[in-house]
């Protein structure tokens, strides 16, 4: 067996440099817990960007993939399997979705959102060919593709990547002023997180997502939220628009949808948008094959069966409440919704990764993202006890 500093060596010598992990190699997952190569246990606070909200090698979901995968993983959509229907039918009965297309990414979730909402807005609000505009937010993250980046406002995802598609707007997240101004006769819809992952865990102001939904309806704009990180019990809800109490027209859902054992993402409407996709007009070999629909089926039963979404609501509760009572001169804010979580730093203290790095060496595992922020995401299934150590390690090292 390669040693753990053989293994990262290798990596930096025949691996692409676009990634920047900490060193800590892992072999093995169970439950909240990750083990490295020489044994070490460590307890898993990022979740892999919350996709597994159901904790590592959940065995339900594990039985599911294993049971699909020796009878038939994939037809491609030329043919029908035995599993889509089903997911679809689950799917719908759990959000009241009309109607569903299942991708593999979330960025190809977003994609496919973005060109559904384009089409219906020349099929069906009437805009004018090629002249249909979405409105996004600064700090936004919908995920890598050269679609994607174009309307980032991150110059690590930006530059060097041009030139990009015209049509979006780009105005501040949780401003609903500027949202409003932003809109035109040409504009088909609004893609917003309902909170920013990427950018630090970014919690609209109270009331921004009526008024976003409100301005959405008067002027015939499709609302598309992008619940691939905060959906699926992620905030203490099903989905996070919930704590606003509105419902999006179109939602994306992905990463654990699987529960982190294959790629899978959906495009959930509530519109007659995806009604505009005729055969042939968009697609993928792999979207909607019966392993991915298996293992989705199974995601979603033990997420709503073991009280995983309930637990996220204690427990990030009991979460944020520790962090809160951490007295340290260099915290500047802490926030969450669920155990969805972030402590932001003063920039004096020199960046959060040093931070993680100490952590790592207590046995949590977390990631710095936007330099001077520590992302908190554990599994939805960690327990009082191991809430409180966490916050305990983050104490000290803090």
């Amino acid at each position: 067996m390669s040693t753990a500093a053989a293994l990262i060596e290798t990596e930096h010598r025949l691996g692409a440099h676009n990634y920047k992990p900490l060193d800590v190699v892992l072999t093995r997952g169970e439950g909240v817990y990750v083990w490295d190569t020489e044994g070490k246990r460590y307890l898993d606070c990022l979740s892999a960007y919350s996709a597994v909200n159901q904790g590592h090698c959940h065995p339900k979901i594990r039985e599911a993939m294993i049971e699909q995968a020796s009878r038939l993983t994939l037809t491609s959509r030329a043919f029908r399997n035995d599993q889509l229907a089903h997911l679809y039918e689950e799917l719908a009965a759990l959000t009241g979705s009309h109607k569903i297309l299942p991708m593999n990414s979330g960025a190809e979730a977003v994609e496919t959102a973005v060109k559904a909402v384009r089409k219906w807005g020349y099929e069906v609000k009437g805009v004018p060919e090629n002249q249909a505009e979405i409105i996004v937010c600064s700090d936004n993250f919908h995920g890598r593709t050269i679609g994607i980046v174009g309307f980032s406002t991150d110059p690590d995802a930006r530059t060097g990547f041009g030139p990009f598609a015209p049509g979006f707007r780009t105005v501040p997240f949780g401003d609903a002023k500027a949202f409003e101004a932003a809109i035109t006769p040409n504009t088909v819809a609004a893609l917003i997180e309902p909170i920013q992952g990427e950018a630090g865990v970014i919690i609209p102001p109270k009331g921004y997502f009526t008024k976003v939904r409100e301005l959405c309806t008067a002027h015939n704009v499709t609302l598309i939220l992008d619940e691939i990180q905060t959906g699926l019990g992620r905030t203490g809800k099903l989905l996070a628009e919930e704590h606003e109490g509105i419902e999006a027209d179109v939602t994306l859902i992905g990463k654990a949808l699987s529960g982190g054992f294959y790629p899978v993402s959906a495009v959930l409407s509530n519109s007659e948008v995806l009604g505009v996709l005729k055969p042939g007009q968009h697609g993928s070999t792999f979207g909607g094959n019966p392993l991915a629909c298996a293992v989705a089926r199974a995601a979603l039963r033990v997420l709503t069966e073991e009280g995983m979404i309930e637990n996220s609501a204690k427990m990030g509760e009991r979460f944020l409440a520790g962090l809160k009572d951490i007295r340290s001169n260099i915290v500047r804010d802490v926030r969450g919704r669920g155990l969805m979580l972030a402590i932001e730093l003063d920039p004096a203290a020199g960046g959060a990764r040093q931070y993680c790095y100490q952590l790592k060496d207590r046995g949590l595992l977390a990631k710095d993202t936007h330099e001077h922020t520590i992302r908190l995401a554990p599994p939805l299934i960690v327990n009082e006890d191991q809430v409180d150590w966490a916050v305990e390690q983050i104490a000290q090292v803090l």
